[in-house]
């Protein structure tokens, strides 16, 4: 098994892919529905708000579980040098363990208000993990993210 995944690459990865699905999302959802205005509670605004966030949260859930299921990375994953492995064997998930780690990751947000505490003591898991640096997406799906990054020369692994 190759070395567990800083903390930081995964962070930087998961802004690099909120990016990528996010930006294209929202250009593409503001052309259909027009402007949305997060700060208003007006009812036509908020279903717009529950439009572009559904939307948004769809495409990242398939972007990422197609992206798993077929080479264990997202584009921010491989900008960083790490993948998701399976915790038996680091493999590739399997299509099942991609998918549940695609939708335990992104679907409790559909939760009003204890969504958003759920995600977050989710992403927040693996800072106390031990000893595998898991979130609670990667204990349902039985994965760990691991480095990519092959040893200098020397043999000793890179220092993160």
């Amino acid at each position: 098994m190759p070395p567990l995944a800083n903390r930081g690459r995964r962070l930087v990865a998961r802004i690099i892919d909120a990016i990528l699905i996010g930006v294209p999302v929202s250009v593409i959802m503001t052309l259909i529905v027009g402007g949305v205005n997060y700060f208003s509670t007006s009812s036509v605004e908020a279903g717009k708000q529950s439009t572009v966030s559904g939307v948004t949260m769809l495409a990242y859930l398939i972007y990422e579980g197609l992206m798993l299921a077929k080479r264990g990375q997202t584009v921010g994953k491989m900008a960083m040098k790490i993948r998701v492995a399976m915790l038996a064997n680091g493999s590739i998930p399997t299509a099942q363990s991609a998918w549940i780690r695609a939708a335990v990751y992104t679907l409790p947000e559909i939760v009003p208000c204890c969504g958003f505490i759920f995600w977050l003591v989710n992403v927040l898991w693996c800072t106390w993990d031990k000893p595998y640096r898991q979130c609670l997406h990667d204990k349902a799906a039985k994965t760990v993210v691991v480095s990519t990054e092959t040893a200098p020369a020397g043999g000793m692994p890179p220092t993160v």
